[in-house]
Parts: structure tokens; C-alpha cells; sequence
């Protein structure tokens, strides 16, 4: 089976930077978009930042300039590295990727197990 596997989380203050990573734990044909979403306490999920196969970056307005997504496919990683962390930054982080499992396969959307960022002084 596919599995995302994140690492990365912890507890920070504010104006701390983290570096979260998000890797396909087996091999597949393709992997095509990915991406981070995060989900706080009686809140929706929300997206974060996308990333497509060529390298084309979409961020969330809350994060843009603080956060950067990038992906390594040849170690089939994607990291999101956030800077400048705020109060309203803490939440359960899920990184997400559209992967064809094999070549007789339809691509499908896969969900890493989640990560928490705490944000205190």
C-alpha cells in the first residue's frame, strides 16, 4: 500500500521556523500534485501550499512570504518549510499527493497520517 509518511512537527515560539517533510514510503509509477493542509481545533480543513510536478507553487494568503514548498522527486519528498511562525499558525499538518500506483492504475489522492505544529510564548 502507499503511505505518506510526515515528520517534522513540534513546538516552536513565535518567529520560530520549522521544517516539515512528507515522503511516498513506497515505490509507485508517478506522483503528480502535492501538497500541505492543516486543520485546528473546530476549524476546517484549509489548504495550504500545492506544488505541482514541474515545480509550479500555489500558497495560501495567510502564509505567503512566510512559507515555501518544495519537492525532491527523486527521493519522492515534499518539504514545507515555514518561517516566521504566528499564534494562528497551530494546527494538525497533512500532507497530501496525487500518486499513480501503477501503470494499469487511475492516479489517486493519498493523505499522510498528520503532523501537529504548536506556536507558543
Amino acid at each position: 500500500q502507499v503511505q505518506l509518511v510526515e515528520s517534522g512537527g513540534g513546538l516552536v515560539q513565535p518567529g520560530g521556523s520549522l521544517r516539515l517533510s512528507c515522503t511516498v514510503s513506497r515505490s509507485i509509477e508517478s506522483i503528480n500534485a502535492m501538497g500541505w493542509y492543516r486543520q485546528a481545533p473546530g476549524k476546517q480543513r484549509e489548504l495550504v501550499a500545492t506544488i505541482t510536478q514541474g515545480g509550479n507553487t500555489n500558497y495560501a494568503d495567510s502564509v505567503k512570504g512566510r512559507f515555501t514548498i518544495f519537492r525532491d522527486n527523486a527521493k519522492k519528498t515534499v518539504y514545507l518549510q515555514m518561517d516566521s511562525l504566528k499564534l494562528e499558525d497551530p494546527a494538525v499538518y497533512y500532507c497530501n499527493a496525487n500518486i499513480r500506483q501503477h501503470w494499469w492504475s487511475t492516479p489517486h489522492d493519498y493523505w499522510g497520517q498528520g503532523t501537529q505544529v504548536t506556536v507558543s510564548s
